[in-house]
């Protein structure tokens, strides 16, 4: 994968934060982007403000069923999908009896079974081709186990395995996977997750947090490496390799927020 060529570039949850930054990046460089959420009026807004070739869909990926449909869409109007960025997903800060069963099912149906149906979609043609990208934006909370946020640990804890599981399976077939483990990064998710965990302590306060320009500009690079993972801020990469001890530490020290 290389700037010298248009590419058809797929971003789910480009209403906002990390999508919405990647969806700018890859327009101004002259691809043709196909953005998917859920807020019809902020993708029009995002398309409107930047210069390039920019498809809006609204869709529902909470329901994974939809998500055939989106690629269908999208490879009608730009062709086959040259880079997917699985980026779309919700976050629930609440101890465990306070998740309502569907509310927590749903977490784990857009996090995680979404991004396999879509990449299930569009790795066919990709693997024709022999040339593509997957990107699986997962999290730092897929390393490590966070009190009160049982189901998106779950959820982006899949996610992260099955993007690394995959990436072995495709070596040598020229399709690149990188998998993505944001820490605290300036989202509105990650405000509103603060938010609520600073009822309880000021940790979240001093916690290294990145933004998202920034990380946008490592995915972008890391595609056109062929790198097999991104974690950023780059102080949580420790993470990855002392987890039981990240873990340890952060079961002890993260405060479990109220319902």
């Amino acid at each position: 994968m290389t700037n010298s060529h248009v590419r058809h570039v797929l971003v789910t949850g480009a209403s906002s934060g990390i999508g919405e930054a990647l969806a700018r990046d890859y327009a101004r460089a002259g691809h043709r982007v196909t953005v998917v959420a859920r807020r019809l009026d902020r993708l029009e807004a995002l398309a409107a403000s930047v210069t390039g070739t920019m498809k809006c869909i609204s869709a529902d990926l909470s329901d994974p069923a939809n998500a055939e449909g989106v690629v269908a869409q999208a490879v009608a109007t730009f062709g086959p999908v040259d880079v997917l960025l699985n980026n779309a997903g919700a976050q629930i800060v609440s101890p465990f009896e306070g998740v309502s069963p569907d509310d927590g099912e749903m977490t784990l149906r857009l996090n995680l079974l979404t991004p396999l149906r879509l990449m299930h979609a569009v790795l066919p043609s990709m693997q024709a081709r022999r040339e593509g990208a997957i990107v699986n934006i997962a999290s730092v909370a897929g390393l490590v186990p966070t009190p009160g946020m049982a189901h998106y640990c779950a959820s982006k804890a899949g996610l992260a395995f099955a993007s690394e599981s995959l990436r072995g399976e495709l070596r040598g077939t020229g399709v690149v996977v990188v998998t993505v483990y944001p820490g605290p990064v300036d989202t509105a998710m990650m405000r509103a997750a603060v938010a609520k965990m600073k009822a309880e302590t000021t940790l979240a306060d001093r916690m290294p947090a990145g933004d998202v320009d920034t990380l946008s500009k490592l995915i972008r690079s890391a595609i056109t490496r062929k790198q097999s993972r991104v974690i950023y801020p780059h102080v949580y990469g420790a993470t990855r390799w002392f987890a039981p001890m990240a873990a340890a530490i952060t079961g002890r020290l993260t405060p479990v927020p109220k319902a």
